[in-house]
């Protein structure tokens, strides 16, 4: 811009034509504009309310954060900001940024700045907002200033610079103060009464503003709903705010954050059989309902697998929703895998309880690069839905970042994407503030490492003390970790007291739990008898975890006389090499028939896989061993824990490495899962061969050395706690009846409590005690690993109760580098050019995800890399690591 026509303030700024902007006050009244109807949502307003603390939050209390909404940005009056685009004949100011740029103003460092900063604003007002702390105006003004994602360092050594702060070229960054403090006033003037509502001085409070003012700087950046200021066809600036509220009113409807219409229509709770197409709920559904009040915050249920708690959650949702109580739902999965299966089931879900809406809910996928509206959608059904949706929908805004995910109303997605609102990561706030209005489900909560339970029990203390609801759900939760869930952040530590391991084991299942005035309140579920649930499994253990040829010879034998066998290793390494060895024990091509594999070519099921691949064998997987309708003959299908969760998969045999008992439990969960189905004679009692590394005690597995390849103990990295396994393998081995050739019969699920109390309550594990150097090192090894994670989650966790005025709401340096390797989330993903094929039907690879320790010291490409054809499938290189891509996956060269 020439230096004789200096601009007016802006906010924004085209990249390609920066002669066209946004001006500020423009921009500062979008997002307040954004705010203000944002909290206009009851139940987001509650949520509001409760992080502070209060029974309400009536207009002029809104009004007021919705002022600080609006000042965001104020930092860009600076000269050093503003001169990015204009272009003055005279030497400019050094460039400079606007948040912590403004730091030594508000702070006090710049003095002169401060001094007339404060009184052009008209700060003395402000003042009279807070509650007896004196500070909470100040902690959420700092709050909103830290909206880029994460809180400003007040306490930094930044040095002031006053030069950006004088007027220069024409800009004079005082007068512009002064007017947005005239038109804060007359944008909001409720927030000026004398008798307005003050501002609560809990933390929480802060942080849940914080949370939505990113939410509204997001959807007030939005082009499509706010664009760049023209005066021929907008109001002049002064009257710029009543364009500013219709069209915020308009993009808060659109992305979903609006559902007063949706709600309007929906006039009556739709009953069990209109939801799911079932006549009526069985007994864990019941429960769900009639032993959960229906204002209850948290609940845990815990019942066998395929026993119909998805169904129990998603009821739920539709009670809370109806009563006004939440707005949206969050499932949460342990595996991304999982994910995309629930997805499916809650698409049908919510196109039943919302048949009459005028609006309904999208259902988003909340799982990054899963699922990509580019790819080829003829592959699967599901991408021609998704990537029609993507492209015509204003609602696909929350599923078009990871960031966005939880703003959807109703989205089923990994753990990790929840886990993250209640990290040092950025825009966590945004993610937690979107959480508060939905119930929050996770399922396999009995999956979670001590890592991730801390981090989902700082994710709940925030949830629920924002006022939100949350369901947790398993299969096989010890009383340990019931109580832990449930018990207040002050009482997580002596949850066990004077919790015997007799009393753990008396307590009901399927049971329904809930916080109690005293503790925990389990209630019985009743029986899922009638459903014909109950089984028999015959249990044997055999010492052949490192024989393969002999594994693949037992599935392949059972394969042949009809059955389906699945086959579950603890690794992918060891999940290979029983493939391979099956491969060498089919003798003819009758046998290669009997093995899994899409279009005819062999292959197990594990995660090193293209997500296309992945996506067809899952499909494959539920083909083979689906029950609708159930394919005739046996099969073999080999793979890892992707078999063991949420998959709709049902057995006649299976074949399993040694594990803890819980997990050994899901697995067995997938064996005769629907008793409907018919099976060979000589399979139509359900049989589980559980895999030993020898015959014994697995002490020699404490020997120091190379890694365990089998996943046990702290040097197989997959079930380290040695202590769970051992147990689990002596009530196997201990209980063996000689009458039935060695195994022991486990009744599923009525003894699901009992066994697993006896591997995993505090009583059982002290067993180990007194027996020796090794175990006595495994437990200072399990326990001091246990500590270990549980303190570097909690210090990686936001700190809620924390002001923003103070040191410890800042973020760590490296923190969320950490936090992301920890998560999985800085895999690499390779881009390929030309793409590849599938090994299984041709179809092209755009990329694949590379675990990141394993390029050693290479740094992650680029630019595409280009492959080349290798023994059916094809092989590539990054710096001197190479790598081959075929049928049986992705492996290091």
């Amino acid at each position: 811009m020439p230096s004789d026509n200096p601009p007016i303030f802006w906010a924004k700024a085209d990249r390609d034509d920066q002669t066209r902007i946004h001006p500020l006050e423009c921009h500062l009244a979008d997002v307040g504009a954004c705010f203000e109807a944002i909290l206009k949502q009851p139940t987001i307003r509650n949520r509001m309310a409760a992080s502070g603390g209060l029974d309400g939050l009536d207009d002029s209390a809104a009004a007021r954060l919705a002022v600080f909404a609006a000042l965001h940005d104020i930092g860009k009056v600076n000269v050093g900001f503003q001169t990015r685009i204009w272009q003055p004949d005279e030497r400019k100011p050094r460039r400079a940024g606007h948040t912590a740029d403004i730091i030594p103003v508000l702070d006090g460092k710049d003095r002169d700045a401060s001094k007339w900063f404060s009184d052009s604003l008209g700060w003395v007002d402000f003042c009279d907002w807070d509650d007896d702390s004196g500070n909470t105006a100040s902690a959420i003004f700092a709050a909103a200033m830290s909206h880029h994602g994460e809180p400003l360092n007040f306490h930094s050594e930044r040095q002031a610079n006053p030069k950006i702060w004088r007027p220069f070229g024409g800009l004079d960054p005082e007068a512009q103060v002064r007017r947005i403090g005239n038109l804060i006033h007359r944008w909001f003037p409720d927030a000026f009464r004398r008798d307005a509502q003050k501002l609560p001085s809990k933390p929480d409070f802060q942080h849940m503003f914080l949370g939505l003012c990113t939410l509204a700087d997001w959807i007030g950046s939005n082009e499509d709903y706010f664009p760049y200021y023209d005066e021929a066809r907008d109001a002049p600036i002064d009257r710029y705010m009543d364009i500013a509220r219709e069209r915020a009113a308009r993009a808060v409807r659109e992305v979903g954050l609006d559902i007063r219409e949706q709600r309007a229509a929906f006039r009556d709770e739709p009953g069990f059989a209109a939801l799911f197409g079932h006549p009526a709920p069985n007994a864990i559904q019941t429960a769900a309902v009639q032993n959960i009040p229906l204002d209850e915050p948290l609940a845990v249920i815990e019942s066998e697998t395929g026993s119909g708690k998805t169904e129990a959650a998603l009821w739920r949702f539709s009670r809370l929703y109806a009563a006004g109580l939440a707005d949206s739902l969050y499932f949460a999965l342990p595996t991304r895998a999982a994910a995309v299966q629930i997805h499916g089931r809650a698409k049908r879900f919510a196109k039943r309880m919302f048949a009459d809406s005028p609006a309904p809910p999208e259902v988003v996928l909340a799982v990054p690069g899963y699922i990509r509206p580019e790819e080829d959608a003829e592959r699967a059904p599901l991408l021609h839905d998704y990537r029609a949706w993507w492209e015509r929908s204003e609602k696909a805004w929350a599923a078009r970042s990871a960031k966005r995910y939880l703003a959807a109303q109703i989205a089923v997605g990994s753990v990790d994407q929840a886990m993250m609102a209640a990290l040092q990561v950025r825009h966590s706030h945004m993610r937690a503030a979107c959480l508060s209005r939905s119930l929050l489900v996770v399922d396999e909560v009995h999956a979670s490492d001590p890592y991730m339970r801390a981090i989902i029990e700082a994710l709940l203390d925030a949830h629920l003390g924002a006022g939100g609801y949350a369901l947790l759900m398993s299969a096989t939760l010890g009383s340990s970790a019931r109580r832990r869930w449930l018990s207040p952040k002050t009482r997580r530590r002596r949850a066990d007291d004077g919790f015997s391991m007799d009393a753990a084991i008396a307590a009901p299942y399927p049971s329904v739990a809930t916080r109690g005035a005293d503790g925990e309140r389990v209630e019985s579920a009743g029986s899922n008898d009638r459903e014909n649930r109950q089984k028999s499994v015959r249990v044997e253990s055999r010492p052949l975890m490192g024989d393969f040829a002999e594994v693949a010879r037992a599935a392949l034998a059972a394969a042949r006389e009809g059955a389906k066998a699945l086959v579950i290793r603890n690794t992918v390494g060891y999940a290979v090499e029983t493939q391979r060895a099956l491969e060498s024990a089919a003798q003819d091509a009758a046998d290669r028939a009997l093995l899994f594999g899409p279009n005819g070519a062999p292959a197990p099921h594990h995660s090193r896989y293209a997500a296309s691949d992945r996506r067809l064998l899952d499909g494959e997987v539920e083909k083979a061993l689906g029950s609708d309708p159930r394919a005739d003959g046996g099969i073999v299908v080999v793979g890892t824990q992707t078999l063991e969760q949420s998959l709709d998969i049902d057995a006649d045999l299976l074949i399993t490495d040694l594990c803890p008992m819980d997990v050994l439990l899901q697995r067995i969960g997938r064996l005769h899962r629907h008793a409907a189905n018919k099976r060979p004679d000589a399979h139509s009692a359900p049989r589980c061969i559980v895999l030993t590394p020898f015959d014994g005690e697995l002490t020699p597995l404490l020997s120091k050395g190379g890694p365990n390849p089998n996943g046990l103990g702290t040097r197989g990295y997959v079930y380290p706690d040695l202590r769970v396994s051992e147990l689990t393998r002596r009530l196997i081995a201990e209980s063996a009846d000689a009458d039935n050739d060695g195994g022991v019969l486990w009744r599923i699920p009525a003894m699901n409590r009992e066994l697993v109390e006896r591997t995993t309550h505090p009583e059982a594990l002290a067993s180990f005690n007194g027996m020796g150097d090794e175990w006595a090192e495994l437990v200072n090894e399990v326990e001091g690993a246990k500590f270990a994670d549980g303190l570097t989650a909690r210090s990686a966790t936001v700190k809620r109760d924390r002001s923003f005025l103070e040191r410890e709401v800042v973020f760590a340096n490296g923190v969320e580098d950490r936090i992301r390797t920890r998560l999985g989330e800085d895999d690499v993903e390779a881009e390929f050019a030309p793409q590849p094929a599938s090994p299984f039907d041709g179809a092209k690879i755009a990329s694949i995800t590379i675990p990141l320790r394993w390029l050693g010291n290479n740094a992650p490409p680029e630019s595409p890399i280009a492959p080349q054809p290798a023994d059916g499938g094809f092989e590539f290189a990054i710096g001197d690591r190479r790598f081959e891509y075929g049928r049986l996956g992705l492996r290091r060269v």
